[in-house]
């Protein structure tokens, strides 16, 4: 390794492991991890549409995607890791100008009423008790009752908004049948406000976004137009065929290496290709026989970029590793 090649190892190393404090600039972070309100700032608000924006998709996959908006169905998508299932959602709303995306993270532990609303029927009760012994008047049962992102997302409004249920398959084996009542009525009801005396049967009640109330009449909410609803999965577990008969389904192909070479330029410009073609190679090779996702090469390349030697091997080790399995 030459001087310039150490002063360019050296340079991008902002913590030496060595005790020492020491003022850093921290160097610009890849468009795909920026984050934050662009608000008043044209370069963030740049990135934040650059982190928006470069989504490739084939005609034919597009026209799957339009099929689900025409129908107003679910778009349940599946694809190995970094296919860019999650991302579609972000795409879709971009271009269609829907606002924010409304995101559902499943787990084992999620269940249809947490993604519709919560109700904090203890913080309810405690702010009542203090308010009585001040002789003040009782709050608004709306204000402990809050939407989650399927409840927010079917709040009636001009446009539809957008929904992401992140990872089905990762919920309890029932979940996909327990959404079947709310995508096919797109309603739902919520009890503590049901049971609600006529006088107080109309209540506002907050959203998933910020700042937002909504109108909930009789203790039910109704959507206006069904949301955009992109569903992913990573092909873990089977869903009911009651469930997939109200999906449009699209499953995205792995990346080939002219996809991957448009990928690196959609998201690092052409200037990125110059650094791509060795780690390609070795993403290629080393895709073919473990389970590697598109950000990891875009990862390297980044770096590469930067005038890192990503194939130092322990490096290239962290950054392209198997995603399954035992690392």
């Amino acid at each position: 390794m030459n001087a310039r090649e150490q002063h360019e190892q050296q340079g991008w190393r902002l913590f030496r492991g060595d005790g020492v404090p020491r003022q850093v600039d921290m160097p610009p972070a890849p468009p795909w991890r920026r984050f934050g309100s662009a608000a008043g700032d044209p370069d963030r608000a740049a990135s934040d549409a650059t982190r928006t924006s470069p989504y490739l998709i084939s005609p034919e996959h597009a026209d799957v995607v339009n099929a689900a908006l025409h129908l107003r169905r679910p778009l349940l998508v599946t694809g190995s890791p970094g296919t860019g299932k999650s991302s579609l959602a972000r795409a879709v709303a971009h271009e269609l100008g829907l606002g924010e995306v409304l995101r559902w993270p499943v787990n084992s532990r999620s269940t249809v009423q947490d993604a519709l609303y919560r109700y904090d029927a203890i913080g309810r009760l405690r702010e009542t008790t203090l308010m009585r012994d001040r002789g003040e008047a009782e709050p608004d049962i709306g204000s402990f009752v809050r939407l989650g992102p399927l409840g927010t997302a079917l709040v009636p409004g001009d446009r539809p908004r957008a929904l992401l249920v992140d990872e089905l398959d990762k919920g309890d084996v029932d979940l996909p049948n327990d959404l079947l009542t709310v995508f096919e009525e797109g309603e739902f009801e919520i009890p503590e406000l049901a049971r609600l005396p006529e006088e107080q049967s109309v209540v506002e009640v907050l959203t998933e976004r910020a700042g937002e109330r909504a109108t909930v009449r009789r203790g039910r909410l109704a959507c206006e137009e069904f949301p955009v609803v992109v569903i992913t999965s990573n092909g873990e577990r089977d869903f009911p065929p009651a469930f997939l008969r109200r999906c449009v389904r699209l499953e995205l192909p792995t990346p080939d290496e002219e996809r991957l070479r448009a990928i690196v330029t959609a998201h690092l410009g052409e200037e990125a290709l110059a650094e791509v073609d060795q780690l390609l190679e070795v993403f290629l090779r080393r895709r073919a026989a473990r389970e590697l996702a598109t950000d990891q090469l875009l990862n390297a390349v980044f770096l590469r970029s930067g005038g890192v030697d990503v194939t130092a091997q322990g490096l290239l080790e962290a950054v392209l590793h198997r995603l399954g399995g035992a690392v």
